[in-house]
């Protein structure tokens, strides 16, 4: 069985939340989002974990999370810095704000090997979820777990979403969109305003950054860099390097992607107001069997 590691993006601020996401407690005994998540990868094989942070937090991260899985599975820690962009470039003055999501997993290339699966430290993604990804790291394809989009939406008005198109399970297109539910349809419309409004069903498949990939991809962010670096130097104030754009850049060069759908629940926690939700989402959850009362001990 081949080693497999989860990156977990946990370098955000969460400035709509009003303070850090990732270490805030959900659980009954304190426990965090991510708590959750990896308890699930190593019941589904996966054998290392690596939390993508920023530096100031380290201490935080190690005290907490780290001390709770120490004997559990093999854990690392990478820094997400701007200077960490490839060789021979440097960071425009002025830049302060993070490159993006695809940065993040380009400052943990010294610490994966192999196949490995990606999440974000402050949404829950569901038990079975992690069964799905573990099997599709067995594939040297990449992979999303596909959400039901309707099941990611808002009541209170439009969301962002990776709407997934896809045929005989491989992704064609990943079109980041402003989605809401309207009837039996979810209007779709994307942020690229080239592009024309469209509906899919409400079981379609969106991305919620839940990914499956080879180390391939790390060779393709750094291509990527490179090239806005050195063909887009007046941009480089504002841009970023989005995980979604990565992928579908790689679909229209040919690589295979696939959409894997998963029967898990997504919640999300945006603001403190919805924390409360989540905590009793989890407490079913226990009541069901699904984890623990006490997930480490």
């Amino acid at each position: 069985m081949r080693d497999k590691t989860l990156v977990i993006l946990a370098a955000g601020m969460g400035s709509r939340f009003g303070g850090m996401k990732q270490t805030y407690p959900v659980g009954p005994n304190e426990e965090f989002i991510m708590d959750y998540s990896i308890y699930s990868a190593i019941k589904y094989g996966f054998t290392k974990v690596v939390f993508v942070i920023r530096e100031e937090y380290l201490d935080l991260f190690k005290s907490t999370i780290g001390a709770r899985l120490e004997g559990k599975i093999k854990v690392d820690y990478a820094f997400q810095k701007l200077d960490i962009i490839p060789e021979g470039f440097s960071v425009p003055e002025g830049r302060v704000k993070p490159w993006g999501t695809a940065h993040a997993i380009y400052c943990a290339k010294d610490k994966i090997e192999g196949n490995f699966g990606v999440i974000t430290a402050d949404d829950f993604y569901g038990d079975i979820a992690f069964k799905d990804l573990s099997k599709a790291l067995d594939s040297d394809n990449y992979s999303v777990i596909g959400y039901h989009i309707a099941d990611t939406l808002s009541v209170n008005g439009a969301v962002k979403r990776g709407v997934v198109k896809s045929q005989n399970g491989i992704i064609n297109e990943i079109i980041e969109s402003s989605c809401i539910l309207e009837g039996d349809k979810v209007k779709c419309t994307p942020l690229d305003t080239s592009k024309e409004t469209f509906y899919v069903d409400k079981d379609n498949s969106v991305s919620m950054l839940m990914n499956g990939f080879t180390y391939e991809i790390i060779t393709k962010i750094e291509n990527v860099m490179k090239d806005e670096f050195e063909h887009n130097k007046d941009n480089l104030d504002t841009y970023e390097m989005l995980l979604p754009d990565i992928m579908d850049e790689s679909i229209h060069e040919g690589k295979i992607i696939n959409d894997i759908p998963t029967n898990s629940i997504w919640v999300g926690m945006t603001y403190k107001e919805d924390a409360e939700y989540l905590s009793k989402f989890i407490e079913k959850e226990i009541e069901k069997g699904t984890y623990p009362n006490n997930l480490w001990n």
